[in-house]
């Protein structure tokens, strides 16, 4: 449900699951280990990453800072803050994140992700609710990026991406 608020403020949330081949052991992994996260969650092509830092921990923190090469809007330095709330191993994270451009915030969100096994495999469901002020990417970009992220972790995993295997 989107609502919107005085000063541009925007309320709004989506779900993403996605399908994995690999077993809940090894996706949990690839969201517990701060260099595998890494390389999925921050490296990337058309992303210089500037710093990153993961303490996966109820309590802990994970925060990045990296510039966008070749963006279609201009950018600066843009930043994401997230804080673990819960954490319960190999079935659900929640967290709560912030993101800024060159120190500016820009969106405030809660996260929860679920693994469930699936077969042999594992769905992923990713449901956020994201707080989006003036000059936020919106839940369309966001939701976007998410799915992204979601396909850079199947080629971690060593898995084909596919649009198929999208649910949600």
């Amino acid at each position: 449900m989107t609502t919107q608020v005085k000063d541009e403020v925007i309320h709004d949330s989506f779900t993403v699951q996605r399908r994995y081949r690999s077993g809940v052991q090894a996706v949990w992994r690839a969201f517990a280990d701060p260099e595998v996260k890494r390389r999925w969650f921050a490296e990337g092509e058309g992303f210089e990453v500037l710093e990153y830092g993961l303490d996966f921990r109820v309590g802990g923190r994970e925060h990045g800072s990296f510039k966008v090469l070749n963006a279609p809007v201009p950018l600066g330095v843009v930043s994401n803050e997230t804080r673990y709330f819960d954490i319960r191993e190999g079935r659900r994270i929640a967290a709560a994140y912030s993101m800024s451009n060159d120190g500016v915030p820009f969106s405030v969100s809660l996260v929860t992700v679920t693994f469930e096994p699936d077969g042999d495999g594992t769905l992923v469901t990713h449901h956020e609710s994201a707080t989006f002020f003036e000059g936020a990417d919106g839940v369309g970009m966001r939701e976007r990026g998410t799915r992204s992220l979601l396909e850079s972790l199947a080629k971690e995993l060593g898995e084909e991406a596919a649009q198929v295997a999208w649910r949600g």
